[in-house]
């Protein structure tokens, strides 16, 4: 007699069938060890039951996987650190525009511009070669929550504002060539039907199925300092504060502002180098 599949639950309420094959395949991208994998993967079947919440099974696999590589469990921890960058948009907007400096943008964060109506606060402004862009950032603390289509009609009517004002003042006008819109989660599909008819450019946690957000990330080796395991949530605000984003310009200075010295500092620095290191 065949077992039953356990069923789990996504965040949304649905119940799913738990696939081992997607827990191999994450704790893989983390850059774990063959040994470890299976270790984590044992110990979360040994702990299933039905209708336990996937946010649950990822608590077991990371502290499972934290015991034996922090530098994989910082990987397998990205994007719930990504959501840890709230509650505020800002520190996104900031990471998002140090992802594109490293892809060769000149970027500008948090500027007004002119348009024809009114004037706009734009997240980002990413320039390369003779093009510049318009980006909006959309962070999201809960994982379940969409951009829907609304996002893209206000985006794009911003972007059209700004376009009429350049329009009729050419040389003292700001120009986009595009509007870009930036997600931690995800676009429903009225939202991307509606982006791509518009000429926008939309980018999500996993998609497009190349340029999303995971794999830019994935590719430049740019890890939040939220990724840290070794530091509180507060320690993390803290950092966020003082605008400190990425893991890899965490020095000694920014801990000892803290009140984090001897080797714990070294313990928090050790940690961040790992995640530096591709």
């Amino acid at each position: 007699m065949l077992q039953k599949e356990v069923e789990i639950t996504k965040r949304s309420g649905e119940k799913v069938p738990f696939d081992v094959e997607k827990l191999r395949r994450s704790l893989e991208n983390s850059g774990a060890g063959e040994a470890d994998i299976e270790h984590v993967i044992r110990q979360v079947r040994s702990r299933l039951v039905e209708g336990i919440s996937t946010q649950r099974l990822y608590q077991i696999a990371y502290s499972e996987l934290r015991k034996s590589s922090k530098h994989a469990a910082g990987k397998y921890r990205l994007k719930k650190a990504i959501f840890d960058l709230g509650p505020t948009g800002y520190p996104f907007e900031r990471f998002v525009g140090e992802l594109l400096r490293y892809q060769g943008y000149r970027v500008e964060v948090g500027k007004m511009v002119r348009g024809h109506c009114v004037e706009h606060e734009v997240d980002v402004i990413a320039e390369k070669e003779t093009r510049k862009y318009m980006i909006e950032c959309k962070f999201h603390s809960d994982p379940g929550k969409k951009c829907d289509v609304k996002v893209s009609l206000y985006i794009h009517s911003r972007f059209l504002d700004i376009e009429r004002q350049w329009k009729k003042q050419p040389e003292g006008g700001t120009r986009f060539h595009q509007g870009w819109i930036v997600t931690n989660t995800r676009f429903t599909e009225d939202a991307i039907d509606y982006g791509t008819c518009a000429g926008l450019h939309l980018i999500a946690w996993d998609y497009p199925s190349q340029g999303s957000l995971k794999e830019r990330i994935d590719l430049s080796g740019f890890h939040p300092i939220t990724a840290l395991s070794s530091l509180n949530n507060k320690e993390k605000q803290d950092l966020l504060n003082m605008d400190l984003v990425l893991c890899r310009n965490l020095t000694e200075q920014h801990l000892e502002n803290l009140g984090i010295t001897g080797s714990r500092c070294r313990k928090v620095l050790a940690e961040a180098e790992s995640l530096v290191a591709k």
